[in-house]
């Protein structure tokens, strides 16, 4: 049986004579080509442009053929009008984000992970739109322009309703709302000194969470993955651990500083019992609340991910290796922690490059 690809393919061939393209965008067939400006467009000019047209399924390419034609006699004779069109762009916001949530999953996996970036990345966006509302440019347009300028916030709201728009077939393109916000932009945070860490981990009163500010402090880990580490490994005294799984999968890390792991007792195991059939985030989100709440940190608890990747740049580790370690790209590793570097970090490693005995002398 021929696939839903093929059959446009072949109707495309048969129309290659016409100027008119059957495209698929998620659930919905498109014919694009050369119209008019809609009404009420700004523009003056002819340009490329999508009509929604029918469902994508076999009968709905035969459509999309049939309409391909008529739509190429009305351009002809000088007869097209937008109106009769409009009906078919005028879905409601409401129905063509359950058809984009449903054409997401269909791509993606459905778990934790998945489930945790829909919410995050579109579900917050998309609630800000008016289900029952027609989309258009328009109204994209007013949620982008909605938030701050140069934020993360601009940024998600242009990729996910750009996103948004592709699927349903609209000629809107946000990059130039998109701003010139980057991790790099950011003012380097107000990060705790090794003494003030350790000082902390005495002051946590629950044995179980001191062994987990421990480890997050050793290795830089973020929150949910200390509760998916290779235990074993740990309890034989193997100062490099092994994260089993989290948002980047599996990965060894060794410690910085090593020293801790005597300190902080992290061999003698103590994991707390939470409910991690969960969401990373929502794992994580228990982590942060459970020191700001009970332990009072003068710090965020993430900051020690924060720490170890600064005191990696101190100890002279090769940035690709602290990269790999964290679980990020090597893009990502610089732009954000390179960022925080202040001059003490630097002092620091300064100092230690000049107390190596392997360092190359001046000549005399």
């Amino acid at each position: 049986m021929k696939n839903i690809e093929h059959r446009i393919k072949e109707a495309n061939g048969r129309l290659r004579n016409f100027g008119i393209n059957i495209e698929q965008v998620g659930s919905r067939l498109y014919l694009r080509a050369t119209l008019p400006p809609k009404p009420q467009s700004i523009k003056n000019n002819w340009y490329q442009q999508r009509i929604n047209i029918a469902v994508a399924t076999s009968d709905g390419v035969k459509v999309a053929e049939e309409s391909a034609k008529v739509l190429r006699l009305r351009l002809d004779t000088k007869t097209f009008d937008w109106s009769n069109y409009m009906e078919l762009e005028g879905k409601a916001i409401g129905q063509i984000i359950e058809e984009f949530e449903k054409d997401y999953f269909q791509r993606r996996a459905k778990n934790f992970k998945s489930e945790s970036t829909w919410r995050v990345e579109y579900a917050t966006v998309f609630k800000t739109l008016n289900p029952s509302s027609l989309l258009t440019s328009e109204v994209l347009k007013t949620a982008i322009l909605a938030t701050q300028p140069d934020t993360r916030t601009r940024k998600r709201f242009c990729s996910t309703l750009g996103a948004l728009a592709k699927f349903a077939g609209i000629n809107f393109n946000p990059s130039k709302y998109s701003g010139k916000y980057s991790p790099a932009r950011r003012k380097p945070r107000d990060l705790p000194t090794d003494n003030l860490i350790a000082e902390w981990y005495a002051e946590i009163p629950d044995h179980k969470w001191r062994w987990v500010f421990g480890m997050l402090a050793t290795y830089g880990l973020r929150n949910h993955e200390v509760f998916f580490l290779d235990f074993e490994e740990l309890k034989s005294g193997n100062k490099i651990i092994s994260v089993l799984q989290g948002k980047t999968g599996y990965r060894r890390i060794w410690p910085y500083h090593p020293e801790w792991f005597d300190q902080f007792s992290l061999k003698n195991v103590k994991v707390p019992e939470i409910n991690c059939d969960r969401d990373n985030s929502s794992i994580g989100r228990t982590v942060t609340q459970r020191f700001r709440r009970n332990d009072r940190l003068p710090f965020k608890v993430y900051d020690l991910r924060h720490c170890w990747a600064i005191r990696t740049l101190e100890y002279g580790v090769d940035i690709s290796l602290a990269a790999q370690q964290m679980g990020h790209s090597l893009q990502v590793h610089s732009s954000l922690y390179h960022t925080w570097t202040s001059d003490q970090h630097h002092q620091r490693a300064f100092d230690l490059a000049m107390n190596k005995s392997d360092r190359p002398m001046p000549p005399e």
